[in-house]
């Protein structure tokens, strides 16, 4: 699921990256069936208007002699330290009550809304 929406972000960003300049309604449009939004007349108005000031900075932002330096993914030089996931071993009771205490609950699982398509 994360790479199809990374996927998504990437065909986005390339096509804006490629068209650079003052968007179109239409293609205010086709940037929100890319991100799978609904947006309304008035929305793809201000829209075009922010994305193309967006883009205008990003073009500008190309401009700079960025030769020698080093791409980096953030400043801070941080990283993120998690702990391995620990399976714990629970009782039966335990679990049992676990899942009778979910509003919905069939053969010793929990029920929940679909996520997917």
């Amino acid at each position: 699921m994360k790479s199809r929406i990374l996927d998504r972000v990437g065909a986005i960003r390339g096509y804006l990256l490629l068209h650079i300049m003052e968007l179109t309604g239409k293609e205010v449009e086709h940037i929100a069936d890319l991100a799978r939004i609904e947006i309304s007349e008035k929305d793809k108005e201000k829209f075009q208007e922010q994305l193309s000031s967006i883009l205008d900075y990003v073009n500008k932002l190309n401009e700079v002699d960025t030769k020698g330096v080093e791409p980096i993914a953030h400043i801070t030089g941080l990283f993120n330290i998690m702990r391995e996931d620990e399976i714990k071993p629970q009782s039966e009771e335990t679990m049992k009550k676990l899942v009778e205490s979910a509003p919905e609950h069939e053969n010793n699982l929990v029920k929940t809304l679909g996520v997917f398509e």
